[in-house]
């Protein structure tokens, strides 16, 4: 066994979590000042000066702050005119909630497989799903755990096929590509305050765009699509999205210290680098040369040679422990026995019993047609990979160095 469970483990006296909130004091001056002033609606001054401050920092020219990164990518798709019935290309390692919108407005996501590199949609996959599906006009990119996706090549794509691109940066806030900050690649680009993501508001979330008559769309739409009339009228379908001015308090108080929390994030991904380099492993990885991270959440794969047996149904799994291997399953609960948390890497979506109907591109042409062949074979799905070798450590930047150092010590002792 490489991990001794039935060694006596002194776990943390506070849970130490993947992510959670990391609050300033300045966040309770704004919410009172909401209170105070009475604004406890859809309007105030904390919504325009968030939306300032994130048009400032990310030097997008027009910003909506909406009640979710969900509610701003459901508003996005609407904008770029899904209907029903309609293809959709879409990031296949990411969290339902990139893919849903989609549904919500009648289209069919298409998943598009990862590459190795940043783990993000493969530009060699997309090109190939448009050689299947030539006339979709939607791609969703994500940029997974705060590394950008490979932005050049996949705008190239879109732009050759006239393709709207809609960027799902709700996790990479901070991070940016040639020196510009993800969010303001799309044509509509989402962010997210959810408690979790590296500047909260608890929850809310913002739609970025160049376009000022789309950005003028999504207000209206957002509050329920109100005509202007001095009663209420209304012409289309409109939706309670506007983001509250008590919540905008929590993200305009946050919105200071995003490179800060950069900075700390940072720092944790490369003591676990460090503090891991001598073992199997891989951290998720980035492009080096054109790209720097949030480092939003440090991950890690353990590679090929190194993995011990693991079996995953859709609920449960087991492993087996070996001297000098491992499996995240075991890493996962060796942490837990600390009182750690940790996650396995986002499930793809191609494997969710949801959407395993749904077409599936890879690099190599319909991966639901190759995925029998590779079972027997050395070659695998990149996302299924990724998702079978990886987990995503505990990255809160509230954990203190101490603490970590027990983390990596209690992944060390996996392998041992």
């Amino acid at each position: 066994m490489a991990f001794d469970f039935s060694k006596k483990v002194v776990p943390f006296e506070n849970k130490v979590w993947l992510a959670s909130p990391t609050m300033h004091g300045e966040e309770l001056k704004f919410m009172k000042e909401a209170y105070d002033t009475n604004w406890m609606t859809t309007a105030g001054s904390n919504i325009n000066a968030l939306e300032e401050q994130i048009k400032d920092y990310t030097k997008s020219e027009n910003v909506v702050a909406l009640s979710s990164g969900t509610s701003a990518l459901h508003l996005a798709m609407k904008l770029a005119g899904i209907k029903k019935g309609d293809f959709v290309f879409c990031s296949n390692v990411t969290f339902s909630a990139t893919v849903n919108p989609v549904i919500y407005e009648g289209g069919i996501p298409i998943f598009i497989d990862s590459e190795y590199e940043t783990w993000n949609m493969d530009p060699k996959a997309l090109e190939k799903a448009f050689e299947l599906y030539p006339n979709v006009k939607v791609v969703v990119l994500v940029h997974l755990y705060g590394v950008p996706a490979k932005i050049d090549e996949i705008k190239s794509i879109c732009d050759k096929h006239g393709a709207i691109l809609i960027e799902d940066a709700a996790e990479s806030l901070g991070a940016t590509y040639k020196h510009q900050q993800t969010g303001t690649f799309g044509h509509y680009s989402v962010i997210s305050f959810n408690g979790n993501k590296i500047i909260t508001g608890s929850s809310g979330g913002a739609l970025l765009t160049p376009e000022l008559d789309a950005a003028n769309k999504v207000r209206k739409w957002s509050t329920q699509a109100r005509e202007q009339a001095s009663w209420y009228q209304h012409e289309e379908i409109g939706y309670n999205y506007r983001m509250s001015n008590v919540i905008a308090g929590v993200a305009r108080g946050q919105m200071p210290y995003l490179d800060e929390h950069i900075k700390q994030k940072k720092a944790i991904y490369d003591r676990y680098r460090d503090g891991l380099k001598d073992l199997p492993i891989q951290m998720n990885p980035f492009d080096k040369n054109n790209s720097v991270p949030n480092y939003w959440l440090s991950c890690m794969t353990i590679l090929p040679e190194a993995m011990a047996k693991q079996v995953r149904s859709d609920s449960d799994v087991l492993y087996t422990s070996e001297r000098g291997r491992s499996t995240p399953s075991e890493i996962l609960d060796a942490l837990n026995s600390i009182n750690a948390e940790s996650r396995p890497i986002w499930k793809p979506m191609h494997l969710q019993p949801i959407f395993r109907m749904n077409p599936f591109i890879t690099k190599n042409g319909d991966g639901r047609a190759q995925t029998n062949a590779y079972i027997n074979s050395n070659f695998s799905i990149v996302s299924t990979d990724i998702f079978e070798r990886g987990l995503c450590l505990p990255s809160d930047n509230k954990m203190t160095v101490e603490e970590q150092d027990t983390i990596i010590n209690t992944i060390r002792a996996c392998f041992e």
